[in-house]
């Protein structure tokens, strides 16, 4: 423990406060990558029979449940030390030995962890319809609770992949009794769930709030989720448009062993208000809210957006540093980042957006900024005269937060 301590405490001298992070790739055995988050094309299928990659994590602490044989650091990000990143100490081992010096101490007396993680999905097609599972039910297997968002940006997403739709909730019309015999039907071919609910379109640079127990059935765009460091869900439909069907192991997924078969169970996970919503739209779409006027800023040399902004314990933002500009942003939390376009400084870091990663490369586009750091201010100097650098930076717990909405 000691040289991890000593490990992490050199990595926040370094950065400055500002420490990088190594790529997170996790692969999922039913899903079909999308090939939009710049993994190499040789590598999407790197780990053979464990699934395809088609999920970069970031700023995570929390493990990737991927089933039997899933090796312990999956899906958990890691500091880099040295530049060759033989160095490295979990960002999850960090924050357990240095605490409030790293997430500030209203972070660390609240959850005494990073409590959020973010991630690119890319599919090639669409998920089933699932659910993540609220605190009652999350706490019945030890987990927590999973509330997330989406964003999708139009820099990963030079296509829309197979079905850019996102079917959320059930119609207002549906009965708790119509879901409960989908649920029934799960083992006798398709169980026609999506036929209660309802699809909407998705545009690229605007997103959806997802609160645990909302049905969802993700669509094919290449999607950056801001989360609750938790991975629980459970899949609710049988078989996918293309004809993929959904092992019944998925129905029960995260379902306490003495309520396997109890189809009730199933129904009462689901927040039932909140899917049969006739706002949903209204209450759950998120188009980016400036945080300033954006003259302002522009004259200022940036421009700063809320883009994940309707739950309070998980958030994100936008920052665009214009060509040629230097500017110092200060942020009242602590946070975690990905760069999505151009190329600088940072800190003390240079920060690119890669056309490619090998499996196993580093990068310099992913950064943990500590509580100091970011109140203190980072400096980010962008030397092109064509090029914006485009950050997408995830919190957990912000009080600036209070009075956002949108």
């Amino acid at each position: 423990m000691a040289d991890k301590k000593a490990l992490a405490e050199q990595a926040l001298e370094q950065g400055g406060g500002i420490l990088r992070l190594a790529p997170v790739w996790v692969p999922r055995s039913f899903c079909r990558p999308g090939k939009r988050i710049k993994l190499h094309p040789d590598d999407y299928f790197v780990l053979g029979q464990r699934g395809g990659i088609d999920e970069r994590w970031f700023s995570s602490t929390t493990w990737a449940e991927n089933g039997p044989g899933t090796p312990e650091d999956e899906g958990l990000s890691y500091i880099v030390v040295d530049e060759e990143g033989k160095d490295r100490v979990l960002l999850r081992d960090a924050v357990e030995l240095l605490g409030a010096e790293i997430i500030g101490e209203t972070l660390w007396n609240k959850y005494h962890r990073w409590a959020m993680f973010s991630k690119f999905f890319d599919n090639a097609g669409p998920l089933p319809h699932h659910i993540h599972h609220r605190e009652q039910h999350a706490k019945r297997v030890g987990a927590d609770g999973k509330p997330e968002m989406y964003f999708f940006p139009s820099q990963m997403n030079n296509h829309g992949g197979e079905f850019p739709f996102t079917f959320f909730g059930f119609n207002p019309e549906t009965t708790k009794e119509e879901v409960l015999e989908a649920l029934k039907n799960f083992t006798k071919g398709d169980n026609s769930i999506l036929s209660l609910a309802m699809a909407y379109k998705l545009d690229l640079d605007t997103g959806f709030d997802v609160p645990p127990g909302v049905m969802h059935a993700p669509g094919s765009l290449c999607t950056y989720e801001p989360q609750f460091a938790s991975d629980v869900y459970a899949m609710y439909q049988s078989v996918l448009m293309n004809g993929q069907i959904v092992g019944e192991d998925l129905l029960w997924k995260n379902s306490p062993e003495e309520e396997i078969g109890n189809y009730e169970y199933l129904l009462d996970v689901i927040d039932w208000e909140r899917n049969v919503d006739p706002d949903f739209h209204k209450n759950r779409f998120m188009k980016p809210l400036p945080v300033k006027p954006v003259e302002e800023m522009r004259a200022a040399g940036y421009v700063e957006e809320w883009i994940c902004y309707k739950c309070p314990s998980v958030s994100a933002k936008r920052l665009t540093v214009l060509p040629g500009q230097t500017v110092t942003i200060k942020d009242s939390a602590p946070y975690g980042l990905i760069c999505l376009e151009g190329h600088g400084t940072f800190g003390k870091w240079e920060i690119e957006s890669p056309a490619l990663i090998h499996y196993g490369e580093l990068t310099h586009d992913e950064y943990f900024v500590t509580y100091k750091a970011a109140k203190e201010g980072v400096t980010i100097t962008n030397p092109s005269t064509t090029d914006p650098i485009v950050i997408l930076k995830h919190f957990s717990d912000n009080p600036d937060l209070d009075g956002i909405s949108g």
